[in-house]
């Protein structure tokens, strides 16, 4: 067991994918939390889904995928909060105009770049942990240095505006600045997990490492905590199931985390739909 877990981190290519499963594994988790609590999901894959027409036209002009992947994120939750505030229109309606817009702008303009260069775009719609390249580990790191070091440092400011916005707001506290940043923060997030889970499974690995942690325990820190372990061993998991199996590695990560997060429900000591209600704590 131990040298089936050992003997293929003499590649290369399986040492930069343990990495960045590390990495997306414990961002997503963090970040994913405060969008898990303030039932924000639908958010998070509209800006998932939002952020491909920037890496299509990044790569048409020749330019940074990342930086163009970015921008359509901000891009994305700009149109919808100027949808929510211009119309009567409510704001999941607007994320559902929106992400269908871009996402669909998106293909078209992949399916357009694939006619002329033979070039396969498709993993970042899926994502290959085992096909990451040096430069997209550093460039996770350094998104995964940015977020967390922010998530740190405003820590207490989000979780007050998490939980009780009009309280925030009442206390002075900038909310509509922490809920742009919580924007940005979760743009970021998506952006630095294409290669890794691809766009359209990015909101998995967001959304329910927090969640199956929040069945287990209460504070947003623990939830936090836990996620974060949950989701590095879904990545790691996922990644070995790939290589071994010769399995899509994002479907399989989503698959692990997922699996964990049926064994939660059911088996929760509080929450467990098979706990009988007596020996619930």
């Amino acid at each position: 067991m131990l040298e089936a877990l050992i003997e293929p981190l003499s590649s290369g290519f399986m040492q930069r994918a343990l990495a960045i499963a590390i990495l997306v594994g414990l961002l997503c988790a963090v970040v994913g939390s405060y969008l898990m609590v303030q039932r924000l999901a639908l958010l998070g894959d509209a800006i998932s889904h939002s952020v491909l027409p920037g890496l299509a036209i990044a790569f048409m002009l020749g330019a940074n995928i990342y930086i163009g992947a970015f921008i359509a994120g901000v891009v994305s939750t700009m149109a919808i909060a100027w949808i929510r505030v211009r119309s009567p229109i409510k704001e999941d309606a607007a994320m559902g105009i929106v992400f269908s817009a871009f996402f669909a702008l998106g293909i078209t303009l992949i399916t357009v770049i694939q006619k002329d260069n033979k070039i396969d775009l498709n993993h970042f719609l899926f994502g290959n942990i085992l096909s990451v390249t040096v430069d997209e580990v550093r460039h996770t790191a350094i998104i995964a240095a940015i977020v967390l070091t922010v998530v740190f440092l405003i820590y207490k400011e989000l979780l007050f505006y998490t939980f009780d916005p009009l309280g925030a707001q009442a206390a002075g506290l900038p909310v509509n600045l922490l809920n742009f940043g919580l924007m940005l923060l979760i743009a970021l997030t998506i952006v630095a997990s294409m290669t890794t889970v691809g766009v359209i499974l990015v909101l998995s690995l967001l959304i329910t490492p927090g969640a199956t942690a929040y069945l287990l325990v209460k504070r947003l820190n623990q939830v936090m905590i836990l996620g974060a372990v949950i989701g590095v061993i879904s990545s790691i998991s996922g990644m070995y199931l790939s290589y071994y199996y010769n399995l899509p590695s994002g479907p399989a990560i989503v698959l692990v985390v997922s699996g964990l997060f049926l064994l939660a429900l059911l088996f929760s000591p509080k929450h467990g739909v098979l706990i009988p209600s007596g020996n619930k704590k």
